[in-house]
Order: C-alpha cells, then structure tokens, then sequence
C-alpha cells in the first residue's frame, strides 16, 4: 500500500469521527419494525378551501381592505348571512388553485377611499403570502389582486341600511 492512501484513508476516519457526537454514534430517526418515521408515513393534502380560507382572513387583516368580492358576491352573501346557519363566508372574493407544492390564489377586494391601492395591494399580497405558506407549506406561486370597488365615506353599509329599515310595512 501506498503512503498517500493509508493517509488518505485516516484522514477521511478522522473527518467522519469529527462529525459524530461525543458518544461516537450518530442520531438516526427511530425506526419501529423497519418501517419509516410516523411523521412520514402517509400523505398529506390540503383543499382549495382550506388555502381560501386562510387567504381571506390574512387579506381582511390588512388596512384599508373594506370587504372582499364583487358587487354580486357581497349581495348573495348579505343574503346568506341573514339565513340561519349560513354565518359570514371568510372564503368570499377568494379562489385557489392548490396543488402537491404549490398554490395561486386569485383575490377580489373592495378598498377604503383615500388609500393607496398599490400600498394596500402590496400589504395584502405580502399578508397573504405569509399566512398560507407558514400555515400550509405551500410555495404561493402568485397572488392577483382586483379592485373591484371603492367603499365611499358617505356610503351607508348594506347590512346597516337594511337594518333600519323595520321589517314590516
């Protein structure tokens, strides 16, 4: 045997034993019956619904996003809050596209008047982003963005305007 192999061999000895915890042996993930981690086993999937969800309450979390959805959305879904057990719909003005690593959200919003659409747009889209891929593991491919109204100071609300009017004429 050569010198410059018997070296090279304590030294590729030493590197691994440098690299192994004090006790000289190395952390493996536990293995019960030759079968994988538990934390492994399986497979996982999250829906569109699921991705939708966390979408619209990161998007409502931002200043300036007064309501989410179009005119339509908002009107049937004024409608289906008043129905019991219809309660608020978080998912309104959001749509996902999800799939095995990744997600495109599409997001429809009525802003504040006097904001900065492009500030408020940034904000949610940064929100947005953050929430689902922390909750999700998802990589949020795109997230686009349409105005769809512009909520006016001396606009009543839907629901408060109904509210007042009495039931019964």
């Amino acid at each position: 045997m050569s010198e410059t192999s018997s070296s090279a061999r304590s030294d590729s000895r030493t590197a691994r034993t440098a690299n192994q915890p004090a006790g000289g042996t190395t952390e493996q993930p536990r293995r019960i019956g030759g079968l994988a981690p538990a934390g492994s086993r399986g497979r996982t999937t999250i829906s569109d619904g699921v991705v939708e969800k966390i979408a619209g309450m990161a998007a409502r979390d931002v200043v300036g996003v007064h309501a989410m959805g179009g005119g339509m959305a908002r009107t049937f879904g004024a409608v289906r809050d008043r129905v019991p057990g219809g309660g608020r719909s978080v998912t309104r003005g959001v749509k996902a596209e999800v799939g095995e690593v990744q997600t495109a959200l599409d997001l429809e919003i009525v802003i504040d008047y006097g904001v900065s659409i492009s500030d408020v747009a940034r904000s949610v889209r940064e929100n947005v982003i953050s929430a689902v891929e922390r909750m999700t593991s998802l990589e949020v491919v795109e997230v686009n963005i349409a105005v769809s109204d512009v909520k006016l100071p001396d606009e009543e609300e839907e629901e408060e305007e109904e509210q007042e009017r009495p039931r019964l004429q």
